[in-house]
This record gives structure tokens, sequence and C-alpha cells, in this order.
């Protein structure tokens, strides 16, 4: 139904749907403002509350004690798995609805960094397929532990940061990387993968629908990172994550775009000014778009251990991935994209 130009939803929609829409929109007011309202939450309690401030101050005892978790590998799969495979993971799959797709057998005792393009506006795909275990990802990769690898600022923030820490999140410095490499896997798990995003929060300021386009050739570290522990790399392309907003998308050089990569540096996020739908209407809004994702995970490059990789060496894994990466893309396309053979992945 339309009225003066918004598409309402129907008043006779299923109940699981509407339930979806509400796991979707709580997935974008946990990704974008969780900074904000975890803050909030915790002066209130601590300023305005009697009995629960105690509480929240014995929270924030734990928080200190619990600070470096997310560089030392994470929160143990004892105290992930509920969190991982929950009602609300599941309804907020099915919203879109999100798909994982394995195109080559990893071999189970190994150590896999899994580079993921592109990051969209919000790296829904990655939650849904690496941060949850809802697309089967136990089943189609056996053995492999894997872990997220997400901004370090979403674990400084009072209560979301245990949301991040319960999908197997660890945080993006060189330390926590360092340490999810090396480290051995738990048991039972016989190998290791970790999820990244090269281009990180830069990235979703280039999110178009219907366009594909990564600054993985200005990103190198990645190489070395998986050189220095004899990692292989692994391309994974989320087919569709660039579908769920439009934005108002501002050029290099712009004033807008200089005002957006200020705040970014400062904060870390990027400040996207962004379209989707509202709960009772498909025209605009913060929440997602109901469209597909198919998150595809390629075959590997192997790499050698160096410990000192020189920079000819990384140079030279690097332009290998990157081919692999568009070799992967190119192949896979035309089975998730409807104007397939108009459509590239760009490396800016």
């Amino acid at each position: 139904m339309n009225i003066l130009g918004v598409k309402f939803a129907p008043l006779n929609v299923p109940l699981e749907r509407r339930l979806q829409t509400l796991a979707a929109a709580t997935w974008f007011v946990i990704l974008s403002l969780n900074g904000v309202l975890g803050f909030l939450i915790a002066g209130y309690l601590l300023l305005y509350t009697q009995t629960i401030r105690y509480l929240m101050l014995l929270y924030l005892v734990w928080m200190y004690y619990d600070w470096d978790t997310c560089n030392r590998g994470g929160r143990s799969h004892r105290w992930t798995g509920w969190a991982r495979n929950n009602p609300y993971c599941r309804l907020l799959c099915d919203y879109y609805p999100a798909k994982l797709v394995k195109t080559a057998d990893l071999n189970p005792n190994k150590t896999y960094v899994f580079v993921y393009v592109p990051h969209g506006i919000l790296p829904t795909g990655m939650m849904c397929a690496f941060g949850t275990d809802v697309l089967g990802f136990k089943d189609l990769f056996p053995g492999l532990e894997i872990r997220s690898v997400v901004l370090d600022q979403h674990f400084m923030t009072p209560f979301f940061r245990e949301y991040t820490l319960a999908g197997g999140c660890i945080a993006s410095n060189a330390r926590s990387l360092e340490y999810a490499l090396s480290s051995p896997p738990e048991e039972p798990y016989t190998g290791k993968a970790v999820t990244l995003i090269p281009g990180g929060a830069s990235e979703a300021l280039e999110s178009k629908p219907g366009t594909y386009r990564t600054l993985i050739k200005r990103r190198k570290g990645f190489v070395k990172l998986a050189l220095k522990n004899g990692a292989a790399l692994v391309p994974v392309i989320s087919f569709g994550e660039t579908n769920l907003y439009n934005q108002l998308h501002a050029p290099e050089g712009s004033l807008l775009r200089r005002v957006q990569n200020w705040i970014r540096k400062y904060i870390g996020l990027a400040p996207v000014i962004i379209s989707g739908r509202g709960f009772f209407q498909y025209s605009f809004g913060l929440i997602p778009k109901r469209s597909p994702i198919t998150v595809v995970v390629g075959s590997s490059l192997e790499l050698p251990k160096m410990s000192t990789p020189t920079s000819e060496q990384i140079d030279e894994y690097h332009k290998k991935f990157v081919n692999l990466l568009s070799t992967t893309f190119e192949t896979e396309k035309h089975k998730y994209i409807k104007d397939a053979e108009k459509t590239t992945l760009e490396f800016l």
C-alpha cells in the first residue's frame, strides 16, 4: 500500500516476520549506538538507583578484571555456545535471509585468515556467518575455531561489550591478532580461523547498492600478519552486503567526505548518512532492508612462515591474494548478482 509515495507494510504480516524485523533493528542499535547507550545506562544506574547501583559497581569491577579478554582470544567457547545459537541469532539470519557457502575444503588442522569484503554499512554477513552458528559454519568447516575481528571500541562499552564477546569476537589490534594466530585452538577444535575486514570502517563510506568496492589494495598488514604466523589467506565475499542501505555518497575530496574522515579518525566509526526501512513502511528508516546476503568462502592461498617478511615478500603475496580474490568474485558472481555482467569488484 502506497500513501504519498511511502510504501507501507500490510497489516497481516506474520508474527515471525515482525520478530525478524525487530531483530534486525536491534542489530543496528547494537552496532551503531552501543557506545552512547552503554555509558548512558551505566551512568543512570550509578546515579539514580539505590540497590542496583551496587550491582553496577560490581559489574564495573568485573569489567576492569576482564578488560584484556578481547586481546587474549576472546571468550571461551564454553561461554559462547548458547549466545551464538539462540533465537535472536536465528531471527536475524532469517530476516535477510543470510546464507554461508563453501567452495573448497580447508584443512582442519591449519590456521587461516579469512579476508572479508566488502565491509558494507555494517558487517552484517560477517556477523551472521561467523558470529553465530546458525548458518552452519561448524558443519561446513569442521575442526576450525572461528574468531571475528572487530573495532576495539566495542569492548570498551559497558554491557554491549558482553554481546560482542559472546559472539566470539576479538579486538582489531596487533597484539590481539598475534595472540589469536599463534596460540593453539581450544579443544575440541584442531585448527583456527580469524575473520577480518582489511578495509575497515573507511570501506563503509564506499558502500552503495549494487556495487562491490574494497580498499584492500591499500591494506597489506593482514598479509604481513599471515606470513609471520604461517597462516593461509582465504577470500570471503559477501554478496548482497551493500544492498541493505542506501547512502548519501560523498566523493573523495568533497567537504562532506573530509568531515566524515575526520570524525572516523577520532571515533573509529564511519559517520555514514544512510536510509533503510522502518518497522511499518519500506521507504525509509534505519533498519536494514530485507535483502539476501550470501557469504562465499573461497579456496585458500598457502603462505610460508617468515619471522620477518620483507616489503617485497609482502607485496608478492598481497598481489597473489588480490588476484585470487578477484578470480573468486568473477567465478561466483553469476550465482548471486542479477546484473552480474556489469558488476565488478572495484579495488580502490
